[in-house]
Protein backbone atom coordinates (compact mmCIF):
# COMPACT_ATOMS: atom_id res chain seq x y z
CA UNK A 1 0.00 0.00 0.00
CA UNK A 2 2.93 2.36 0.47
CA UNK A 3 3.07 5.27 -1.97
CA UNK A 4 6.31 6.86 -0.85
CA UNK A 5 5.03 9.58 1.47
CA UNK A 6 7.07 7.96 4.26
CA UNK A 7 10.35 6.08 4.06
CA UNK A 8 9.52 2.35 3.93
CA UNK A 9 11.25 1.64 7.27
CA UNK A 10 9.15 4.31 9.03
CA UNK A 11 5.94 3.04 7.44
CA UNK A 12 6.80 -0.52 8.49
CA UNK A 13 7.67 0.65 12.01
CA UNK A 14 4.31 2.43 12.39
CA UNK A 15 2.39 -0.67 11.29
CA UNK A 16 4.50 -2.97 13.48
CA UNK A 17 4.11 -0.62 16.44
CA UNK A 18 0.32 -0.52 16.04
CA UNK A 19 0.11 -4.26 15.49
CA UNK A 20 2.22 -4.93 18.59
CA UNK A 21 0.11 -2.56 20.70
CA UNK A 22 -3.34 -3.89 19.71
CA UNK A 23 -2.77 -7.28 18.05
CA UNK A 24 -5.59 -8.72 15.98
CA UNK A 25 -7.84 -5.76 16.89
CA UNK A 26 -5.92 -3.61 14.38
CA UNK A 27 -8.11 -2.63 11.41
CA UNK A 28 -6.04 0.03 9.61
CA UNK A 29 -3.15 2.48 9.90
CA UNK A 30 -3.06 5.73 7.91
CA UNK A 31 -0.30 8.34 7.96
CA UNK A 32 -1.23 11.89 6.96
CA UNK A 33 0.02 15.42 6.58
CA UNK A 34 -2.02 18.53 5.88
CA UNK A 35 -1.77 17.87 2.12
CA UNK A 36 -1.47 14.13 1.62
CA UNK A 37 -2.02 10.69 3.14
CA UNK A 38 -0.94 7.11 2.81
CA UNK A 39 -2.85 4.09 4.07
CA UNK A 40 -0.07 1.92 5.46
CA UNK A 41 -2.16 -1.08 6.49
CA UNK A 42 -5.67 -2.42 5.96
CA UNK A 43 -6.71 -5.72 7.50
CA UNK A 44 -7.47 -8.20 4.73
CA UNK A 45 -11.08 -8.87 5.80
CA UNK A 46 -11.99 -5.19 5.30
CA UNK A 47 -12.89 -3.49 2.03
CA UNK A 48 -10.98 -0.54 0.64
CA UNK A 49 -14.01 1.73 0.24
CA UNK A 50 -13.53 4.47 2.86
CA UNK A 51 -13.18 8.03 1.61
CA UNK A 52 -9.82 8.62 3.27
CA UNK A 53 -9.35 12.11 1.85
CA UNK A 54 -12.49 13.24 3.70
CA UNK A 55 -11.31 11.48 6.88
CA UNK A 56 -7.93 13.20 6.64
CA UNK A 57 -9.43 16.64 6.17
CA UNK A 58 -11.68 16.13 9.17
CA UNK A 59 -8.92 14.69 11.36
CA UNK A 60 -6.48 17.50 10.51
CA UNK A 61 -9.07 20.20 11.24
CA UNK A 62 -10.14 18.31 14.36
CA UNK A 63 -6.58 18.29 15.65
CA UNK A 64 -6.03 21.99 15.14
CA UNK A 65 -9.40 22.89 16.69
CA UNK A 66 -8.87 20.62 19.73
CA UNK A 67 -5.31 21.79 20.31
CA UNK A 68 -6.34 25.45 20.17
CA UNK A 69 -9.53 25.02 22.20
CA UNK A 70 -7.84 23.28 25.13
CA UNK A 71 -4.55 25.17 25.08
CA UNK A 72 -3.64 26.54 28.49
CA UNK A 73 -6.46 24.76 30.36
CA UNK A 74 -6.07 22.82 33.58
CA UNK A 75 -6.45 19.66 31.51
CA UNK A 76 -2.87 20.03 30.25
CA UNK A 77 -1.54 19.56 26.74
CA UNK A 78 -3.65 17.84 24.10
CA UNK A 79 -2.32 14.29 23.48
CA UNK A 80 -4.62 12.28 21.20
CA UNK A 81 -8.24 11.69 20.22
CA UNK A 82 -10.35 8.53 20.41
CA UNK A 83 -13.50 8.28 18.31
CA UNK A 84 -16.06 5.55 19.02
CA UNK A 85 -18.22 4.05 16.24
CA UNK A 86 -20.68 1.16 15.95
CA UNK A 87 -18.07 -1.09 14.32
CA UNK A 88 -14.83 0.07 15.89
CA UNK A 89 -12.66 2.88 17.13
CA UNK A 90 -10.36 5.48 15.60
CA UNK A 91 -7.41 6.93 17.48
CA UNK A 92 -5.67 10.01 16.09
CA UNK A 93 -2.14 11.00 17.13
CA UNK A 94 -1.06 14.27 15.53
CA UNK A 95 1.76 16.80 15.65
CA UNK A 96 2.06 20.19 13.96
CA UNK A 97 3.17 18.62 10.68
CA UNK A 98 1.95 15.02 10.54
CA UNK A 99 -0.36 12.49 12.08
CA UNK A 100 -1.47 8.90 12.17
CA UNK A 101 -4.90 7.49 12.64
CA UNK A 102 -5.38 3.89 13.58
CA UNK A 103 -8.71 2.08 13.46
CA UNK A 104 -9.35 -0.89 15.71
CA UNK A 105 -11.94 -3.27 17.00
CA UNK A 106 -12.80 -3.00 20.71
CA UNK A 107 -9.99 -2.00 23.07
CA UNK A 108 -9.58 -0.88 26.66
CA UNK A 109 -8.51 2.63 27.66
CA UNK A 110 -5.13 1.18 28.67
CA UNK A 111 -4.75 -0.27 25.14
CA UNK A 112 -5.46 3.16 23.63
CA UNK A 113 -2.88 4.81 25.88
CA UNK A 114 -0.23 2.25 24.92
CA UNK A 115 -1.06 2.63 21.23
CA UNK A 116 -0.96 6.44 21.33
CA UNK A 117 2.34 6.45 23.24
CA UNK A 118 3.92 3.98 20.82
CA UNK A 119 2.78 5.84 17.69
CA UNK A 120 3.88 9.21 19.10
CA UNK A 121 7.28 7.70 19.84
CA UNK A 122 7.73 6.66 16.18
CA UNK A 123 6.66 10.12 14.96
CA UNK A 124 9.06 11.82 17.41
CA UNK A 125 11.97 9.58 16.30
CA UNK A 126 11.20 10.62 12.73
CA UNK A 127 11.30 14.30 13.69
CA UNK A 128 14.67 13.90 15.42
CA UNK A 129 16.32 12.17 12.47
Amino acid sequence: MATGLLPPDTADRLVTTARTAVGDSLRSVTYFTRDDFEQLYLREDLTRDADLSTFIGHEWRGFTVARTAYEGTELGDYRYTIRVFDNGFLIRVTSDREGVFVTTDGLTVKDFEELATAVRSVLEERTLS
